[in-house]
């Protein structure tokens, strides 16, 4: 069995600072982890690594410096690692993105791919399910749970207030939550074996079979006009009054909003 597992650099959300005036994320001295669900999906792989003898290939698309992360893959137990680097992917949105990683993929053998659920810098959730659907596979999202029968994988759904279990015949792309499962730490044997011995394959634009009509911010439909902090709310005033003055407090303030 081929894992395909699509790995994120993702700035360290509770360090991101964004520039008053430019309406960017100030990146200088945040530092940069692995996508936490991203994180979940390759533990899966690797216990399926484990379980079945699996072959785990990291995939990343983003700047040199995301290499970090793919070494970090190596240490935990990955097989091989590609990182997609090139200015012209550079600006990709979701649909940008989900085509170049998807291109690439095609270049790989698979038998299941696995991403994470969402990216905790965007949140849009729309990476994994856009992969799927441009190399034609079935997916399914949200897994807290992944088994494998055969040539069929099946998972536990998650909803806010049920479950679902699902199954499909690979090749199948599945989304992971981070409550999927408790990441293993990196060995020590494996990070030097990671940094000194490991190669990770880098993939520039030449190298990946994809119009040039759906990379890069160019090939992105999505645009965003302005990003900006969310603001504090000014703290609630409490009144403690009896039952019928503390109604017509309400109705009063209702109606100051124009509500009544």
């Amino acid at each position: 069995m081929n894992i395909i597992v699509c790995i994120k650099q993702v700035p360290d959300t509770k360090e991101v600072r964004i520039d008053p005036v430019k309406g960017t994320l100030i990146r200088q001295g945040v530092p940069s982890i692995m996508n936490p669900d991203d994180k979940s999906a390759l533990e899966a792989a690797l216990q399926l690594k484990d379980q079945f003898g699996a072959k785990v290939f990291a995939l990343s698309m983003g700047p040199l410096q995301a290499e970090s992360v793919l070494r970090e893959a190596y240490a935990m137990g990955a097989d091989e690692a590609y990182l997609i680097s090139d200015g012209k992917f550079s600006g990709a949105d979701t649909w940008a993105t989900s085509s170049t990683l998807a291109a690439a993929i095609t270049k790989l053998d698979y038998d299941l791919i696995l991403t994470g659920r969402q990216a905790i810098d965007g949140d849009t959730a729309q990476v994994g399910p856009g992969i799927a659907e441009h190399l034609g596979v079935p997916h399914i999202s949200y897994a807290e749970e992944i088994r494998i029968d055969g040539e069929k994988v099946i998972v536990k759904r998650q909803f806010e207030d049920r479950y679902q279990m699902l199954q499909a015949k690979m090749p199948v792309l599945v989304t992971a939550l981070s409550e999927l499962n408790q990441p293993r730490y990196m060995t020590p044997g494996g990070i030097f074996e990671a940094w000194r011995d490991k190669e990770v394959v880098q993939w520039s634009r030449d190298d990946i079979p994809v119009d040039d009509g759906n990379i890069g911010l160019k090939g992105s439909p999505t645009k965003v006009v302005k990003t900006y902090p969310k603001t504090m709310k000014e703290p609630g005033t409490k009144i403690e009054t009896d039952v019928d003055e503390s109604v017509q407090y309400i109705v009063e303030k209702l109606k100051e909003k124009y509500i009544l």
